[in-house]
């Protein structure tokens, strides 16, 4: 009998059966495979979905490693996460069109062809251009390797459950990070940066093999791409990379710095642009009217909240637990019900809000182990609300047809990427202007009429008697002890008032969002009813 994993031939091909046919063009069909193939399958995804995690984890884990390996100044260090981001956020349009038009065959090729130079151009330690090179290829292939891992997954688990199966594959990505974080420093143990890139490149190896020993099946392919298309898609492109520069140096060179209100108003109109030529084509590669859509607002709104409630893990505190991070995502999987995928937003947002208040009041005595339980509180949430976030953006987009599943990835991919880059601008904003604020109260209390102060000033250069043996420069050094230690509890006060504006924020979010689950619950409403009525007849035909 033919493989039905195999790429079809002429003579004997395996004939799929109704059920066994791809869902939609450009996705791979879901044959009945035996226990053993499943089993290879699922691992390989989970394998595919961490090493795509790991595109983006060890980039921000190591980022400042990286910078002073390079000699980057801070600006330069923001270009490697914009080249990273600008090419992640767009590439999941081009490359859904793309597996339409070539087949699932060819995605993979190119998926690890990417895959490849990025990693093994890190290997010769080429400079800065060059990194930026491969950090923009590697945004390229991480985003392909989410979408594979969850075609793998959906291969490895029975029908019922294959739309868990991509939930899970595009969840797993985020537990990368944590676990990215948690493997660094013993990468880095010897001081060698080269460590990382060998573990990528070995990494994607391993990835290219996996996938050329078990092949998905294949799938049905139709004509895409249209000319318009080579127009549209560098114009968003561009906009949305004008608007990920924006974001990522504002905090480091500043706002008021004159380019980036150009970089901003340039990005607006290139953007605003694509949008409009799309609004008015025949056929177009975003349904802007349906991206427009009351639901699709408040789908993109809603990710993007979150992703600014729990932005605040990428530049503040570090401690994040991957058992937490994985946790939410099987949590989140598991406990998935169609019917009511507004219960565990709701859930999410109740305990970013405890887990924010809970750092409310850290101090300079505050260890990291003091914030394993609220930091591992929030990245639980992170993930736990991925899993309903993506069910009711496929069910919204496959009820229309598979043409608007371009839309909803540009909907996902943008409010993910661009919550995720704002809210770390806006967070460390805020606490750059807090920090600021606490300082100057403190400093007035910073004052050699104060007893109190100039008593533990004294204090502080008598123990230093025996290192300093002059009295002035004692004096000097303990003055300046002082303010360092004034300087570092400005810095913990701002964080308590960032996670006070998160907490709030998230408390609000949580309130309107309640309001309205209980209004519909009281009355029956289900808001995907009709998604999932047609979705039901979209099963009933392929049985």
């Amino acid at each position: 009998m033919a493989d039905p994993a195999a790429p079809a031939a002429a003579g004997g091909a395996y004939v799929f059966k109704p059920h066994e046919r791809p869902i939609m063009p450009g996705s791979p069909a879901s044959p009945d495979h035996p226990v053993g193939r499943k089993i290879g399958y699922f691992v390989i995804g989970l394998y595919l979905a961490i090493v795509g995690g790991f595109q983006n984890g060890l980039l921000i884990a190591n980022l400042t490693v990286l910078q002073g390996h390079l000699d980057l100044t801070p600006a330069d260090a923001g270009w490697v996460t914009v080249s990273y981001n600008m090419t992640n956020a767009c590439m999941s349009i081009l490359l859904y069109k793309s597996r339409q038009q070539f087949g699932i065959q060819r995605f993979v090729r190119a998926t690890m062809i990417a895959l490849l130079i990025a990693n093994f151009v890190q290997l010769f330690d080429a400079g800065y251009r060059m990194e930026l090179i491969a950090r923009g290829v590697s945004g390229i292939a991480a985003s392909g390797l989410s979408t594979l891992a969850a075609f793998y997954m959906m291969q490895g688990l029975p029908a019922k459950m294959r739309i868990a199966g991509f939930l899970l594959g595009i969840g797993l990505g985020q537990v990368a990070i944590p676990l990215a974080r948690a493997i660094s420093p013993l990468l880095l143990a010897d001081g060698d940066i080269g460590n990382l890139f060998v573990l990528q490149f070995a990494l994607s190896l391993v990835a290219v093999g996996a996938v050329n020993i078990l092949q998905l099946p294949p799938g049905e392919t139709i004509r895409s791409f249209e000319k318009l298309d080579l127009i549209t898609f560098p114009i968003l492109a561009v906009g949305v990379g004008l608007l990920c520069a924006f974001l990522v140096q504002g905090r480091i060179i500043w706002w008021s710095t004159p380019w980036l209100g150009g970089a901003l108003a340039a990005s607006v109109v290139l953007i605003g642009t694509a949008f409009l030529i799309e609004h008015y084509r025949r056929n177009p590669m975003l349904h802007t009217r349906w991206i427009g859509s009351r639901n699709l607002i408040k789908f993109a709104l809603t990710g993007a909240l979150v992703r600014v409630l729990t932005s605040e893990q990428n530049f503040g505190a570090s401690g994040v637990l991957s058992f937490a991070t994985l946790m939410g995502a099987v949590l989140s999987i598991a406990r998935l019900d169609p019917t009511d995928l507004r219960r565990p937003i709701l859930v999410a947002l109740a305990v970013i809000t405890v887990g924010a208040f809970l750092d409310t009041h850290s101090g300079l005595r505050t260890g990291p182990v003091n914030l394993y339980f609220s930091q591992g509180a929030i990245a639980f949430a992170a993930v736990y609300v991925m899993g309903p976030l993506l069910l009711e953006g496929l069910l919204r987009a496959i009820s229309r047809g598979p043409a608007y599943m371009v839309s909803f990835l540009a909907v996902f991919s943008l409010s993910q990427t661009i919550g995720g880059l704002a809210g770390v601008a806006a967070l460390s904003a805020f606490h750059t202007l807090r920090t600021k604020a606490h300082l100057m109260t403190l400093g007035q209390s910073l004052s050699t009429t104060n007893p109190e102060l100039a008593q533990g000033i004294n204090a502080i250069a008598a123990s230093l008697t025996g290192s300093i043996a002059d009295p002035a420069l004692r004096s000097a050094t303990a003055a300046g002890q002082v303010v360092r230690e004034a300087a570092r509890e400005a810095t913990i006060l701002a964080f308590n008032d960032v996670f006070v504006v998160i907490g709030s924020r998230s408390a609000i979010a949580f309130v309107a969002m309640f309001a309205r689950w209980v209004y519909d619950r009281r009355r029956g409403i289900n808001p995907l009813a009709q998604e999932l009525e047609v979705l039901q007849k979209l099963r009933a035909q392929n049985q």
